[in-house]
């Protein structure tokens, strides 16, 4: 398949209202999908633009009343948005930054630029307030707009449903995906030729003007913005500069020993890239791209007589196909959830088993019993569920093993498994850089029994939700010094 053609089954038109070629321009309102390169949203508005002869604008803006808005995320962001302003520079492309410095303040830029777009092209994403917003926006501007799902290597209309179990939408992953390999987004479009735009419409600029990016990332830029500057940034640099970083950095030291057992958690194994995924920094193709080269890999070698197993399918080395793994099957898996289940983050929609079996044992005694300020705060009696809070408070991140236990914690001392739910949603998406996505979400209902099976003995609180303690992972795990790191001299006590 062509790489600037945009796979229809990645297309959704989100109103009824008409295409106006006469207009001035196409526009892509840039949401989900933060980056210039490796976007099939881009692209396809790139073949908007071509076919009607018309400029192309970019909208990326941020608003400031989100919830768990905070100097954290709005610098991931900022920095991501800083390289789009210099990755636009030199393309044929006008690029429109624009940051809320007031709750509301931006209400009304996306009507005014509609009204003299062609139509409008959007990411498809579908979690956090994104649905609802990109809903309400299409039915008030007055043209058509499309969502373009750039989320993953399989589309998300794809599947007719979401799956219980990951062995089972494995095994369907492992079946459909072969068909879409050809379907790869544009790397970059600095040699992209279309008409210019000799200016934006003049009520728009002065209502709405070009964020000064620079400024917003120096020292206290923030200062004056209405969100929250207790939760602050972690030095992580965001952006598709520093998401490419990542990943090279990944490919190159730590691809071969990944998913290796290691037994000490100040050891870095992960990829890093959970952040940039999530804010669309860095896309699942380029991941894939990059790991396929690394591994001198190419389609012809994934296996068509495997079904379902975890290795082996896609022909590279054991630690790459560990990866893959996590990148393809539990990501898209999460995101597939998100999709099919519009009530992803609600109590009701865990599974049957898990949710009766945690109904049971409701009432069960707890060894213990914190209230939000207790877990936010890393005052518990467990000093090493204490050290995973404060990683994710200072860091925004967890160790991948004990962002498990971490979890489980929290469902085995509070009031109910209700209450757990919300502290869990609470704590992460207030503090991790990767929060508020399906990945995250999927972690946290996995801890509840999402996307497992039932486990026995049956225990207290747990019933047959698998369990995890702070003793076992003692014995398994080498965590003094990360006890002494994340607890001493914490920086929010």
């Amino acid at each position: 398949m062509a790489r600037n053609k945009v796979p229809a089954l990645r297309i959704r038109d989100c109103n009824e209202a008409p295409v106006r070629p006469d207009a001035r321009y196409v526009l892509y309102w840039m949401t989900a999908t933060r980056r210039s390169g490796w976007n099939f949203s881009l692209d396809r508005a790139v073949e908007h633009a071509r076919e009607l002869g018309k400029p192309l604008v970019v909208l990326e803006a941020l608003r400031c009343d989100y919830e768990w808005a905070s100097d954290r995320m709005h610098t991931f962001v900022l920095d991501g948005m800083r390289d789009n302003l210099r990755a636009f520079e030199g393309t044929p492309f006008t690029y429109h930054p624009y940051v809320e410095q007031e709750r509301g303040e931006g209400r009304g830029l996306l009507e005014a630029l509609a009204g003299e777009a062609c139509l409008i092209v959007t990411d498809e994403y579908p979690s956090f307030f994104l649905p609802r917003m990109l809903s309400a926006a299409a039915a008030r501007v007055p043209v058509r707009m499309e969502a373009v799902d750039s989320l993953g290597l399989l589309p998300l209309r794809a599947a007719t449903k979401s799956w219980l179990r990951a062995h089972d939408f494995r095994r369907f992953l492992q079946r459909e995906l072969p068909s879409h390999f050809g379907e790869v987004p544009r790397a970059s479009h600095r040699r992209t030729v279309l008409p210019t735009l000799s200016r934006l419409p003049a009520a728009v600029t002065r209502r709405w003007p070009a964020a000064h990016l620079d400024r917003l990332l120096q020292p206290d830029g923030l200062a004056s913005l209405p969100i929250d500057h207790g939760v602050r940034p972690t030095g992580l640099r965001g952006g598709a500069g520093a998401g490419r970083e990542a990943l090279t950095d990944f490919v190159q030291e730590r691809l071969t020993t990944y998913g290796l057992s290691t037994r000490d958690p100040m050891v870095e194994n992960t990829s890093g890239l959970s952040p940039y995924l999530h804010f669309g920094h860095v896309s699942t193709h380029e991941v894939l791209a990059a790991v396929a080269k690394s591994e001198g890999w190419e389609p012809s070698r994934v296996s068509m007589h495997i079904h379902g197993k975890r290795e082996g399918w896609w022909g590279m080395s054991s630690t790459a196909e560990v990866f893959l793994d996590e990148l393809v099957t539990w990501r898209e898996l999460c995101h597939h959830t998100c999709w099919f289940r519009p009530d992803f983050d609600r109590y009701e929609s865990l599974p049957d088993w898990a949710r009766e079996t945690l109904d049971e044992h409701a009432r069960d005694p707890r060894p213990y019993l914190y209230d939000l300020e207790q877990f936010e705060q890393a005052r518990t009696h467990d000093e090493l569920w204490n050290a995973c809070q404060q990683q994710l408070r200072r860091q925004g991140r967890i160790h991948g093993y004990l962002r498990m236990l971490w979890g489980k914690k929290i469902l085995h001392w509070s009031r109910s498994p209700e209450r757990a739910l919300e502290i869990m949603i609470e704590l992460n998406n207030k503090y991790a850089i990767d929060g508020r996505d399906p990945n995250s979400y999927g972690g946290i209902f996995w801890t509840l029994g999402r996307h497992d099976r039932a486990w026995g003995p049956i225990r207290p609180v747990f019933g047959k939700v698998r369990y995890m303690s702070s003793e076992s992972t003692r014995s398994k795990m080498r965590v003094a010094d990360y006890v002494r790191h994340w607890t001493q001299g914490a920086l929010f006590e």
